[in-house]
């Protein structure tokens, strides 16, 4: 009979993650997963952002077998047309010049494994986020007070960044962050996790 998870471990690097995985009360640790981010050829955001989030958890989940690995993942889709983060601000000026004016949707995928438990679930949140018909003025002020080149998109809503969109459409506000909780808190009680 499988057993139920004796720790919790968030897969990830990200203090955004983080920080918000820290909002649900539960004591956790965090482990870099060491995997390969590129996209596969064809890959939609989607598909990716789902991937990445299962092979992420799963990773760490090896080496922590009785463990619940929670791991995540967020693609920007821009018709299409995945969106990384930028990494410097060439790049985010490129990506904010192309997302002025257009709808980009935002998938955040969240997977939750235990290998001794022979469990692996995944949930994915999208958010739709519109973008204001931005002049690269607006961009270049946005881009040198916040510098959001570790953002997928290259905005940070839960700063200044939302000063640039005209609407965000979703059911759970902290999947644009990086970490849908509503999802993950499902997952969590699913696994055994007492949560309020």
């Amino acid at each position: 009979m499988p057993q139920l998870p004796s720790a919790l471990i968030l897969a990830s690097t990200s203090r955004y993650r983080r920080e918000l995985l820290a909002r649900l009360g539960l004591p956790f640790t965090t482990v870099a997963p060491d995997v390969d981010e590129t996209p596969l050829p064809g890959e939609a955001p989607r598909t990716l952002a789902e991937r990445l989030a299962l092979t992420k958890a799963r990773a760490v989940a090896r080496l922590h077998p009785h463990a619940l690995v929670i791991g995540s993942d967020q693609v920007a889709d821009l018709h299409g047309q995945a969106l990384g983060k930028p990494g410097n601000h060439a790049r985010a000026t490129a990506q904010l010049q192309c997302m002025r004016a257009q709808t980009v949707i935002f998938h955040t995928a969240v997977a939750a494994v235990c290998e001794s438990a022979r469990l692996a679930q995944q949930e994915l949140a999208t958010v739709r986020v519109q973008f204001r018909d931005l002049t690269d003025a607006e961009i270049e002020r946005y881009l040198r007070a916040e510098q959001p080149y570790d953002c997928a998109g290259s905005a940070k809503s839960e700063g200044l960044g939302i000063a640039l969109l005209q609407a965000i459409h979703s059911d759970d506000a902290t999947a644009l962050i990086g970490l849908p909780l509503i999802r993950t808190a499902r997952l969590l009680r699913a696994a055994g996790f007492q949560l309020p």
